[in-house]
């Protein structure tokens, strides 16, 4: 029973871990789009004039945010394929950590009001455009967020309760015993006489009856 609880929690864990994992990607793509468009302007402009315009911390953020949550989901795969305490225990403080930045960044822009002069001008205007967008679809976009939340709570508490059985344990076999019960076998002790004792002895006496006829 403990070993379809533990098979069930693991598959649970790799299914929601798999959700973080493809926001991840979204964002890594959505990055290497943003870089693009940002390379493409800075061509456009004359007499090299790109080397004036300070970095594009936006893009390069919203890059870093999607590469972690990869490894995230790389670092949840292999524990909850593992059900080792230490990989376990890596993903819980990842996911924790992940949660808090999302906190404080939650409550710097709700309870803020000055909340936009605590990041850096982003030249891109990518930061603009993605404020825009969310004031303009702003309960889709908070519905999104709140999803994206829970699933990164729900894999902490699958974490836990995986963390709560413990490891994989030993299972009878037909050629593997559980180590508590080996002693039990070298201690076995045979009762009786061995069967090939009497087997020999008989054939001596067929070969004693031969030889007197």
């Amino acid at each position: 029973m403990g070993r379809l609880v533990r098979s069930c929690m693991q598959s649970i864990l790799k299914l929601v871990n798999s959700l973080i994992g493809m926001v991840g990607m979204a964002m890594i793509l959505y990055a290497l789009w943003m870089i693009r468009v940002w390379q493409r302007h800075m061509a456009d402009l004359p007499f090299g004039g790109g080397s004036d315009y300070p970095v594009p911390w936006f893009i390069y953020t919203f890059l870093g945010l999607g590469v972690t949550l990869c490894v995230i989901t790389c670092t949840g795969h292999i524990a909850a394929e593992t059900a080792n305490g230490c990989c376990l225990y890596l993903y819980m403080l990842l996911v924790f950590l992940l949660l808090v930045l999302e906190a404080g960044v939650t409550a710097d822009v709700f309870l803020n009001r000055n909340w936009e002069e605590d990041f850096p001008v982003d030249p891109s205007g990518n930061f603009a455009q993605l404020k825009d967008f969310v004031r303009s679809n702003f309960e889709i976009c908070k519905w999104i967020g709140l999803s994206i939340v829970s699933v990164q709570g729900l894999s902490l508490l699958l974490a836990m309760i995986l963390k709560a059985l413990g490891p994989h344990q030993y299972y009878d076999s037909d050629d593997e015993y559980a180590p508590d019960r080996v002693p039990l076998l070298r201690n076995a002790v045979v009762v009786g006489d061995p069967v090939y004792g009497s087997n020999r002895d008989a054939w001596n006496i067929k070969i004693n009856d031969k030889t007197t006829r």
